[in-house]
């Protein structure tokens, strides 16, 4: 599982490591890497498959939708140590530019977080972090479905 693989690099000080575990994420080509400054960043390694445009050649906004979803669960499992997958309740999505057939790189920051809720902004950029072509604001449900709830009357 993902939050296992996550869990296994806290202590790692820098790394670019694969995702295990999800079909979806290997098909994505996803990657985690860790900077100097301790900042993840989910990298979505360029295949032929993402293109949806074929001239000029451009990504679709699936996988990119894909990656700034992933981006923020993985900020979230992260900073806040879940074990589980939180449920996404919406995605706000502004796509700013095309795609260029090469690598894109996300990040995600945890905006605002409760008890039960957390609200997050993402951004996915090609070349330059300050010219992002896609950012989104995100909010999941962080309730972990294995416990359980005592219901009052």
């Amino acid at each position: 599982m993902i939050s296992g693989q996550l869990k296994a690099l806290k202590d790692e000080e820098v790394f670019e490591v694969p995702v295990l575990g999800s079909p979806y994420s290997k098909m994505l080509g996803l990657h985690l890497k860790r900077d100097e400054k301790g900042k993840i960043t989910t990298i979505m390694k360029y295949s032929d498959d993402l293109i949806g445009v074929p001239f000029p050649p451009a990504l679709h906004g699936g996988p990119l939708i894909a990656l700034l979803e992933m981006a923020s669960f993985f900020e979230l499992a992260w900073e806040l140590n879940i074990e589980f997958i939180p449920k996404t309740i919406d995605v706000n999505v502004d796509f700013l530019r095309m795609g260029k057939p090469q690598d894109c790189f996300a990040s995600a920051k945890i905006f605002r977080r409760g008890r039960r809720f957390a609200n997050l902004h993402a951004k996915i950029w090609q070349e330059d972090f300050d010219k992002p072509i896609a950012t989104a604001r995100l909010h999941f449900l962080i309730i972990d479905p294995t416990k359980k709830r005592v219901q009052k009357d």
